[in-house]
């Protein structure tokens, strides 16, 4: 979908922040935008909706594993959760991996409009950024 990496910064007018910035500014654009995605994506959903979804964050390996039986009985042999699989790091457990595939799961069925509110929020941030660029630069 999108990627905060050097070409991001060079998107959004910051490719001469100082190196040692670079990873931490990226981390930081990562977490205000969660926050502001999940803000958004909340809206509207219900008290067990939302603790539904959070089962997945939390890795309540018992609710994902429930949840998945109740509706996705053959997810290990789906495509696309054998990709997400594949391309998990050795270190990553099959509990994380569920709860990934299981969280995009949840927002297709209940926001279907996930990836829209992403591209939204991260264009917005990307103005803000722009907008502030020099004095972001400054602060080195």
């Amino acid at each position: 979908m999108f990627q905060l990496d050097d070409k991001f910064l060079q998107d959004i007018g910051l490719a001469d922040l100082p190196e040692d910035q670079k990873q931490a500014f990226l981390q930081h654009i990562y977490s205000e935008l969660e926050l502001r995605v999940g803000t958004k994506l909340s809206e509207g959903l219900s008290e067990d909706q939302m603790a539904e979804f959070e089962t997945f964050i939390d890795r309540d390996e018992e609710a994902i594993r429930k949840w998945f039986a109740q509706y996705m009985p053959g997810y290990a042999d789906l495509p696309d959760y054998q990709r997400l699989k594949t391309a998990a790091p050795a270190e990553v457990g099959e509990i994380d991996v569920m709860a990934e595939y299981g969280s995009l799961k949840w927002l297709e069925f209940h926001r279907p409009d996930y990836r829209d509110v992403v591209a939204a929020e991260l264009e917005s941030m990307k103005k803000e950024i722009l907008a502030n660029k020099d004095t972001i630069l400054d602060v080195k």
